[in-house]
């Protein structure tokens, strides 16, 4: 898989931020028109784990969204989940050969060497962070603006769509773009939102261009 899901915007789970049960989160976050859900709860063993991904799959299914697991290539296999997020480079091959060429398969990166090893791994995309400080890991950032400057220097070298990651919000998402971002990820600021669906609105007219667009 070359592209990443129409509108570029990844929602990722973490039931530890939520004021309402995650299902009911992750029903707001496709209803406002996000269609890239990743499920990203690393307390959880695999048999509550693949539980919670085949409910979310049953909730994206009339979307037509995908959902792909956090860390868990065999989670994702046996759920029929569309793909994996892996922490390194060297786990792309192994989970290619284990999900299938069709599977959307994503690798954290905090560096340009990190991003270049995931591109030449074969990964179909990848998510650099921290580009602003971030709700799920306060006092985990850049100064000013060396974040935008690493997703620059990380756009214009790797030839797989980086993704932004880290205080992504609908106000600086369009800073995000202009610096070469493909699309954005959030987490605590969906899953900790009053009103999710509200802010995955927010976030589909920032990413999708429509910012100012009054609905």
């Amino acid at each position: 898989m070359s592209r990443l899901p129409d509108p570029p915007l990844l929602v990722i789970t973490a039931r530890a931020f939520t004021r309402r049960p995650i299902r009911a989160v992750v029903a707001h976050v496709f209803a406002g028109g996000c269609r890239w859900l990743m499920v990203r709860e690393k307390d959880l063993a695999d048999r509550a784990l693949a539980g919670m991904v085949r409910d979310f799959l049953e909730i994206a299914r009339p979307y037509r969204a995908l959902v792909t697991v956090n860390g868990n290539v065999e989670v994702a296999a046996e759920t029929g989940a569309h793909g994996v997020h892996l922490q390194r480079a060297d786990q792309v091959k192994p989970a290619r050969q284990r999900l299938g060429r069709r599977a959307l398969i994503g690798v954290s990166a905090h560096s340009l060497e990190e991003a270049l090893e995931a591109a030449r791994a074969g990964a179909d995309y990848v998510t650099l962070s921290p580009i602003f400080a971030s709700i799920s890991k306060p006092g985990y950032g850049p100064p000013g603006d060396e974040g935008l400057e690493m997703l620059r220097a990380v756009a214009r070298a790797v030839r797989v769509p980086v993704v932004a990651l880290g205080g992504i919000t609908a106000q600086n998402t369009p800073r995000c773009l202009e610096a070469g971002a493909a699309g954005v990820a959030v987490l605590g600021r969906v899953m900790g939102a009053l009103d999710p669906q509200a802010e995955v609105e927010a976030l589909v007219r920032a990413v999708s261009g429509n910012e100012g667009r009054q609905e």
